[in-house]
């Protein structure tokens, strides 16, 4: 149950039936699934999606800029031009997709409300 409601978390679905979209706008959790009614609004991710983000990315920019310098060496301009637009665009699409799996857990796992009575 865990993974599924991880992979629903990241393609920003419901956790529950993988059906009703998790968001409205960029990271805005919807109140409640449109498809199948799950209360979603307690849901407390905090800052946990941009922790793991900015990690993610991180650790991937600075490993292919690092490789990229010792492999061909370009100019400076390149490394200003290529890098700050790759660390905004990866972190822009990797946000809510993190986001949706912290959901995801919280829901898998009940926790900040999640785990009613009739589950």
């Amino acid at each position: 149950m865990l993974g599924r409601s991880l992979l629903r978390g990241w393609r920003r679905r419901c956790p529950n039936c993988g059906g009703g979209p998790l968001f409205h706008g960029f990271v805005r959790v919807r109140r409640s699934c449109a498809a199948c009614g799950e209360h979603l609004h307690h849901q407390r991710a905090d800052d946990l999606p941009a922790y793991v983000t900015i990690l993610l990315v991180g650790k991937l920019v600075i490993a292919a800029m690092i490789a990229v310098e010792l492999t061909w060496a370009p100019p400076v301009w390149v490394h200003w031009a290529v890098w700050p637009t790759l660390t905004v665009l990866m972190s822009l699409w990797l946000l809510p997709r993190v986001k949706g799996m912290a959901i995801g857990m919280q829901w898998a796992l009940g926790m900040h409300g999640f785990g009613g009575e009739d589950r």
